[in-house]
């Protein structure tokens, strides 16, 4: 869920503690609901920021009553994403309820689909990948639908971004092989206006979903009210026009410190694959486009030490680099 400002600087509701947020505009809430909403229950986890709230609680309508899901604030592009993909056969949670004001406040809100059990990535194995990849074609399928492609804005500052990462090696002396680091960082900044013609000669040919993952896929059992069974895909705070690369490098990258967990699983291929079962495209020169995308991310990794700084991430990343650096020719 993304940060997002309430509108009202100076009376935000939750402003002096989070936890208040939910409490607070519930009763607008139920309201909005049309008396549709009861037994809420409010909770925290740990990648919420902010004044975020997600509560749990009950819907019912038309003589049904299911579990959902509450939460607010939601960005603009997540909400309008997750309302547009419910009302077709995407890989998302169902929507029963949604706004962009409540209380008084402009703020996003949503009451959706909650669905049982654990994220996929609670047990790893080939399987778990194979089902997200196709997950992840059918909801780049239906945001073509419903969704028109914007022209994409790069997201990184490629030069800073490798700039940093100098930075980062020169004042951090304990970083693994900080040498080879440094010189691999330095060769991908002699070979960044070829890499970054390659990149961004790129066909801007989805809407990537920018956070795919394991812990962003659940599985819908067989037999639910809310529809078809299948993967569902979770959090799209990170929705952008792009290349379905940069969702399967991602999807790739994450793994890369866990060899193990990948195995000879290839999330480029599998998600190619998946693309062409249900008729997208894939006959541009992806390989390529992924290998200069794997160079962006491996040499960027020490600019983000806190967050991206296992040692078995880092020689990861290091070799990933010093294997496909020398195929970039200037």
């Amino acid at each position: 869920m993304g940060d997002q400002g309430l509108g009202r600087p100076a009376a935000e509701p939750g402003a002096h503690d989070a936890h208040d947020l939910g409490p607070q505009l519930q009763p607008a809430l139920l309201s909005a609901c049309g008396g549709c909403l009861c037994d809420v229950r409010w909770f925290r986890t740990d990648w919420q920021r902010g004044g975020a709230a997600t509560g749990y609680g009950r819907f019912s309508e038309n003589g049904a009553s299911r579990d959902v899901v509450i939460k607010l604030p939601v960005g603009p592009r997540e909400l309008r994403v997750l309302t547009r993909l419910s009302a077709c056969a995407a890989p998302t949670p169902r929507v029963v309820r949604e706004g962009q004001e409540l209380g008084g406040y402009d703020l996003g809100w949503v009451v959706m689909e909650r669905l049982p059990g654990a994220p996929l990535s609670a047990a790893l194995h080939h399987d778990v990948f194979d089902h997200l990849a196709q997950a992840a074609a059918r909801f780049y399928a239906s945001a073509a639908e419903v969704m028109p492609l914007e022209p994409a804005k790069e997201r990184y500052e490629w030069p800073a971004l490798l700039e940093r990462s100098r930075e980062a090696l020169r004042t951090n002396q304990s970083v693994p092989h900080a040498a080879q680091w440094a010189a691999a960082v330095k060769q991908t900044q002699h070979k960044l206006p070829t890499l970054l013609k390659i990149w961004n000669a790129r066909a801007i040919n989805t809407w990537c979903h920018g956070d795919l993952h394991p812990g962003n896929c659940m599985e819908r059992p067989a037999g639910s009210a809310w529809g078809e069974a299948g993967c569902v895909l979770l959090d799209f705070a990170e929705v952008h026009p792009g290349h379905w690369v940069e969702d399967a490098v991602y999807l790739e990258r994450i793994c890369w410190g866990r060899p193990k967990v990948l195995g000879d699983t290839k999330p480029v291929s599998l998600i190619a694959q998946a693309r062409r079962a249900i008729g997208l495209d894939t006959s541009d020169d992806y390989g390529s486009l992924a290998n200069v995308r794997r160079i962006l991310m491996a040499a960027t990794t020490p600019a983000f030490l806190g967050t991206e700084g296992h040692p078995a991430y880092l020689n990861a990343a290091l070799e990933m680099l010093e294997r496909l650096l020398p195929g970039v020719k200037t």
